[in-house]
């Protein structure tokens, strides 16, 4: 496949960096509340990867219960200043991928008309046609269901910014070339001794690349 060419493209993680919680996590909690205690310090300690863990814990829900999981996502706040962001990228001319490690219903179900704004979602696909949730995404590879950093590789840009909170977003992390990290993220970063930028929430992103792109 030919990568899509650009100037400049944002790489944004969407579960606890959109949201202002991480709702994957929350989902977890709520519909395998056992898998998650036992599961997710693993994941964390990166003792169990993303890719064992996640389809582990999404392949144990029944396919009768995905409605109630999305409808489980119906309200989920947003971090404060994402509109604006994507307003500020859409006057710079600069396109932006929703990069989740998790589930693409659960990304489109908060996002709404919202995800008419940004080039792409790439997130993890389900089938819905067994007892069981099956997970497949185009971008499994490595410890990963989603591939953060072959999905970097899908698009050819002269800067690639990414912005992440947790695990998911570690591989893209050290390898993408401006990164944006907060929460665990940022202090996985902080122990490979990765350099990045802090924020706290999109009106912080927005004012450093605003700085980054049109200094004088």
């Amino acid at each position: 496949m030919k990568p899509d060419s650009f100037e400049r493209i944002v790489l944004c993680d969407f579960d606890g960096t959109i949201t202002t919680e991480d709702t994957f996590v929350k989902m977890m909690q709520e519909f395998t509340p056992t898998m998650a205690r036992e599961l997710l310090p693993e994941i964390y300690a990166l003792r169990l990867t993303l890719r064992d863990g996640v389809r582990q814990t999404l392949e144990s829900i029944p396919t009768a219960q995905y409605p109630d999981i999305l409808a489980f996502m119906e309200g989920e706040p947003m971090r404060s200043g994402f509109v604006e962001f994507l307003d500020f990228l859409e006057e710079q001319g600069v396109a932006i991928a929703i990069v989740s490690g998790g589930l693409r219903g659960m990304v489109e179900t908060v996002l709404g008309p919202l995800k008419h704004r940004v080039l792409a979602i790439h997130a993890i696909e389900v089938d819905l046609g067994a007892e069981y949730l099956r997970v497949h995404s185009e971008f499994e590879a490595g410890t990963e269901l989603v591939n953060k950093v072959e999905v970097m590789r899908r698009y050819s840009a002269g800067e690639t910014v990414a912005i992440g909170d947790s695990v998911t977003d570690l591989n893209l992390g050290m390898q993408a070339p401006v990164v944006f990290a907060r929460d665990r993220l940022a202090t996985y970063l902080a122990e490979h001794q990765k350099p990045y930028l802090e924020w706290h929430d999109f009106f912080d992103l927005r004012d450093t690349l605003d700085r980054r792109w049109n200094a004088v």
